[in-house]
């Protein structure tokens, strides 16, 4: 599956200006805690995609901007970044949307992966190395599911395959959840704690059987289609190996995405961790609820941009809350980042400004204190104010916030 053009980004420090210093810390949702990140030349990230049966809303969009700051501080440490994302292109909720719509299902899932592709480009959001479909990688999921029957780490309900989560002595160390809070998750995420015959509740399905009038594939547990959380298994290890820097989404895939999809390939491989860091980002609202398609209560990133919306100004928009925050949407946000866009601008096209340096230092400092954009975008208001006032000293400094807006905050100006 190809993924879509990566803007250019501007090289850090220019001419006077300070060099990086100051290492990403993250929070771990395992840990609870924000601690650094680590990695060696080449900085590793699997960042799970969407099951496209709808647009890009400002949920999605909110998680993906998150993991571009990770990339962009990452690469001005000087890391190569290995960044790998899957789009989930076949799942109940892709098949139930087709059956409603009356569209064939890999059409709905082909139009909806190409308008995400649009949306992220215009957002001006990194590309992965690797974008991959569940589709696709239906043999490496088949292969990871071999792997944890020769461990005696599945077993059979009525055809489907399971995984016993007793199979993990580690199972809950990434979400840090008791059992009593995964139950209702698990039920409210896609799971099915109440099907009888399981081993456990949370046991999860790695194979589901075909059903009538439901796509399947071959395979030596006969023909179905994969469980979601050991597809991100296998194309994260197919591609980054095990043990790599951070595994990324919204704070609704800690569990059980996220915590199952760890068991499943800790298991196979026999090897632990899966990721060093498990980090999530927060929920975006509307009117009271969580941004969802279940709720159907979503601003969609293409219905912005069809109304004219600056998609730089969507960007510092969600760019302006801290990316683990909950926040509720409303237009007040949009209008509020188009007059900061439109001052930075103004204050860039300058033929000079106050001095830069300390301005880079701390939108530096900033992002790798867990991704404080909002400090960050402060940093930049600030600067931008002093000079529209009229401080006017250093004729660099323009073009150096130019391309540090662009370099770290993926800000066009």
């Amino acid at each position: 599956m190809r993924s879509w053009p990566a803007s250019e980004v501007p090289s850090l420090p220019a001419a006077g200006l300070p060099v990086p210093a100051h290492p990403l810390r993250l929070h771990d949702s395992g840990t609870g805690t924000v601690r650094p990140t680590e990695p060696g030349e080449t900085a590793r990230m699997y960042v799970c995609g969407i099951t496209p049966y709808d647009a890009t809303h400002l949920g999605h969009a909110n998680t993906y901007l998150a993991f571009d700051l990770v990339n962009r501080v990452w690469r001005d440490l000087g890391h190569t970044v290995h960044y790998v994302q899957n789009a989930t292109d076949v799942d109940d909720p892709l098949l139930e949307r087709a059956e409603q719509t009356g569209v064939d299902w890999r059409e709905l899932a082909d139009r909806e992966i190409e308008l995400f592709r649009e949306d992220m480009t215009a957002l001006r959001v990194l590309p992965p190395d690797q974008y991959v479909g569940a589709v696709e990688s239906i043999p490496l999921i088949i292969e990871m599911i071999e792997k944890l029957r020769a461990k005696d780490a599945t077993y059979d309900l009525d055809g489907d395959v399971y995984f016993p989560i007793g199979a993990d002595p580690h199972f809950g160390q990434v979400s840090g959840l008791d059992r009593e809070a995964m139950l209702p998750l698990f039920a409210e995420r896609g799971g099915d704690p109440d099907r009888t015959g399981k081993k456990d509740a949370l046991d999860a399905l790695l194979w589901l059987a075909q059903r009538p009038g439901e796509p399947g594939w071959d395979s030596p547990f006969g023909k179905g289609r994969p469980g979601w959380h050991v597809e991100c298994s296998a194309i994260s290890i197919e591609h980054l190996g095990m043990a790599f820097d951070v595994e990324g989404g919204g704070s609704d895939l800690a569990f059980p995405h996220h915590e199952m999809g760890a068991s499943h390939a800790q298991v196979a491989t026999g090897v632990r961790p899966h990721a060093k860091a498990y980090v999530h980002s927060g929920m975006v609202g509307l009117d009271g609820e969580k941004m969802s398609k279940s709720r159907g209560n979503l601003v969609f990133v293409s219905k912005l941009r069809a109304s004219g919306a600056d998609p730089m100004a969507i960007r510092l928009a969600l760019l302006g809350h801290h990316y683990r925050s909950d926040w509720e949407w409303t237009p007040a946000e949009l209008t509020a980042a188009t007059f900061r866009l439109d001052r930075w601008r103004s204050a860039v096209e300058l033929p000079a400004g106050p001095p830069a340096a300390q301005v880079v230092d701390d939108v530096r400092r900033h992002l790798a204190n867990d991704l404080d954009s909002p400090a960050a975008a402060e940093a930049i208001d600030r600067w931008a104010d002093e000079a529209l006032a009229g401080e006017r000293t250093d004729s660099a400094a323009p073009g150096q916030i130019r391309a540090l807006a662009d370099a770290l905050l993926g800000i066009a100006l």
